[in-house]
């Protein structure tokens, strides 16, 4: 699978990976890049049918998207690293936390979900095939940012790009990726200490979803933050750098 990346960081100094949500491309932390490339050596990526990586036929599974990961990792000569997702790359992390727990150090999961059902991802999935990814600019934005942020002209320039630049089959496959997602029963098993970031305005995976998740996984916290909604680490870029300063820092 060729998935691009990029790494950003000293050479040799402990590995973060930062993995997008769907629609996005890695752009997405380009606001964490220059706060985490002081300590960390920086991966992010793109998830496959985003951004500047492959887009095979779907539909996708969540292996395949963990399973891109692992792939990359092995490349790089990565044994073991940090990871930090937001929505998909959040059930990205949880997944690989879960069934490959000796490459995931520490976990970080921002805005997302471990269960979201799948009715609405089948639907999405065939709008995307039907008419294209200019059909998912207009109904995004307003979920992603709060309506200040959602209405600063640089925002949308920056976030309807990636959404446009998506595959339109890559985003299919992802959303039903997230139609078959299972790692909800599987969270108990997570020995990573883990961080949840929720945006309290998110109406795609308000703070419930996250306090899901601080629930099935021993000792996990969580931490929401306001006014953010769905990408969280852009509209709070800040406070969630010092949040996972703080975290990826920490002891074992």
């Amino acid at each position: 699978m060729n998935v691009y990346h990029e790494l950003t960081g000293p050479e040799g100094a402990p590995v973060v990976v930062l993995s997008n949500s769907l629609g996005t491309d890695l752009r997405l932390w380009d606001e964490q890049v220059p706060a985490l490339a002081e300590r960390f050596r920086v991966l992010r990526y793109d998830q496959r049918g985003h951004g500047r990586s492959e887009a095979k036929p779907g539909p996708y599974a969540m292996p395949e998207l963990g399973g891109d990961v692992l792939e990359l990792l092995d490349r790089l000569g990565v044994d073991k690293a940090h990871f930090a997702g937001v929505s998909l790359g959040g059930m990205t992390g949880m997944w690989l936390a879960e069934n490959a727990p000796e490459r995931v150090e520490r976990l970080a999961l921002i805005c997302t979900s471990a269960d979201l059902g799948n009715t609405a991802w089948l639907e999405r999935a065939e709008t995307v095939r039907a008419h294209g990814m200019d059909a998912m600019v207009e109904p995004s934005l307003p979920r992603w940012f709060t309506p200040a942020a959602a209405a600063r002209p640089e925002v949308r320039e920056k976030f309807g790009d990636m959404i446009r630049k998506a595959d339109p089959e890559g985003y299919a496959g992802c959303c039903e990726a997230i139609a078959g997602m299972d790692v909800l029963d599987g969270l108990p098993t997570i020995a990573a200490p883990t961080l949840v970031i929720a945006g309290a305005e998110d109406p795609a995976t308000p703070p419930s979803h996250a306090e899901r998740i601080a629930a099935g996984v021993p000792g996990a916290r969580v931490e929401v933050l306001s006014p953010a909604a769905h990408l969280a680490n852009a509209e709070q870029a800040d406070e969630v750098n010092r949040l996972l300063l703080e975290h990826f820092g920490g002891a074992a």
